[in-house]
């Protein structure tokens, strides 16, 4: 009896990992994209060491992931007055088994999309079809997915599971918790681009300057160029700003001028980096929210079960989103051979994963990692000589320790765990 395939909602960077693990222990699938035709779009994320590692086993090894990304060296704090507040060594350079990667959003999903085509047929993955809801059969043994193509047709696909990664707008999650609260906005506005320049301080560093309320993000995400030393330097410029009222704007993804954003980092001049400069090196500058959504008590529903985004949307504070969407695809990929393509085995994902990143989706609301600066703010107004008569550097390492074991990365334990998904593992 031919088994009906696994339904994914979404071939973001969630969705095809979960396609790309379908097909790595047997599993045959169907993937349904609402645009027609993906592009490399979007701008620098990280990966961190427990998603590289799942990249490995997927067969994208170093020699794969260093042509469309930089392993990171370092994660350092710097404030206003450009005194350090917190480094540390990341990736390879920390101890840790696998690197950690400052990768570029959208030649990470090509990268999937391609290794999908390859290995799957192209004929598996559906662009330009959105799901737009589901319905759980009576006998509770399948689901069937509800498909609008791009001109409005409707249609019905049945499948044994159907795995929503469609993202923060989740049509699947909109059905599956109706009374959820709206989308969070806390009040921070980030302006996003990518400047060619030098990479500075170790040539691959993740570099967090200003304060809680103001501040600017940037790292490589390409080699540097050996003749010109330039490389694409992805930057997150960000304020916060009173939330009364929501967003004002509904445009979650707008492309704006620099004259809309500059004035606020006018001033910040330092004799290692020129970050006015940097940011109008951009050709193009996207304004975002910063947004979440509050945890909801499951991801799942029978037949049905919510990934990545779909699942817990999150502040990109600790540059975890990503990261934690390709944990979920072998999460769930290594619950299947134990319990068979069913419910039971999202029942056993959901009860493995949900109580877990429900209180991280808290935590980065809370700052991340980034919740050094809120506490320098506190002590200091932000402004330091020394920052061991701040904040101690034991506990600056306590506060890092514990976000790290959080998010499920912490070295030890990570370089101590077997493989989510046992060599040769196999749906029969």
């Amino acid at each position: 009896m031919t088994q009906s395939p696994v339904l994914i909602a979404g071939a973001g960077i969630g969705g095809l990992s979960v396609a790309l693990t379908l097909q790595q222990i047997g599993v045959p699938c169907l993937v349904f994209e609402s645009v027609a035709d993906l592009k490399p779009l979007g701008v620098g994320i990280n990966l961190q060491p427990n998603a590289v590692r799942e990249l490995f086993e997927l067969g994208f090894g170093p020699e794969v992931l260093d042509q469309i990304g930089v392993q990171t060296k370092e994660w350092a704090l710097v404030g206003l007055n450009g005194n350090d507040v917190y480094s540390e060594p990341r990736g390879l350079l920390a101890g840790y088994r696998w690197p950690q990667y400052s990768v570029h959003r959208g030649k990470l999903q090509m990268l999937l999309y391609q290794a999908a085509l390859e290995r799957l047929g192209a004929g598996v993955i559906r662009t330009g079809v959105k799901v737009t809801g589901y319905r759980n059969h009576a006998d509770g043994k399948g689901v069937t997915a509800l498909l609008e193509s791009r001109d409005g047709e409707r249609s019905e696909v049945a499948g044994s599971l159907l795995i929503a990664a469609d993202g923060l707008h989740s049509a699947v999650r909109k059905q599956m918790h109706p009374a959820q609260p709206p989308i969070q906005w806390g009040g921070a506005i980030m302006w996003r681009g990518v400047t060619r320049g030098k990479p500075i301080r170790t040539g691959a560093s993740f570099v967090g300057l200003g304060t809680h309320r103001h501040r600017v993000v940037f790292y490589p995400i390409s080699q540097a160029d050996p003749h010109t030393g330039l490389a694409d330097i992805n930057w997150i410029a960000e304020i916060t700003v009173n939330n009364t009222g929501g967003w004002p704007d509904g445009d979650w993804n707008k492309k704006v001028k620099h004259a809309d954003f500059m004035h606020h980092f006018q001033q910040w001049n330092y004799d290692w980096i020129d970050i006015p400069a940097m940011l109008l090196g951009a050709e193009d500058v996207y304004e975002y929210p910063m947004i979440d959504r509050d945890p909801v008590p499951t991801w799942h529903d029978g037949n049905a079960v919510l990934l990545g985004d779909a699942a817990h949307v999150m502040y990109p504070t600790g540059s975890n989103g990503a990261s934690q969407a390709i944990v979920d695809a072998r999460i769930l990929g290594a619950a299947l051979p134990q319990h068979g393509v069913n419910a039971n085995a999202l029942a056993a994902y959901d009860a493995r994963l949900c109580p877990e990143i429900s209180p991280l989706i808290l935590r980065n609301r809370g700052a991340g990692p980034f919740g050094l600066l809120n506490l320098l703010d506190d002590r200091c107004d932000g402004v330091f000589d020394n920052i061991d008569d701040v904040i101690p550097q034991a506990e600056r390492d306590e506060f890092m320790l514990r976000y790290k074991q959080a998010a499920g990365f912490a070295a030890e334990k990570l370089n101590a765990a077997a493989s989510i998904i046992s060599p040769g593992a196999s749906v029969r």
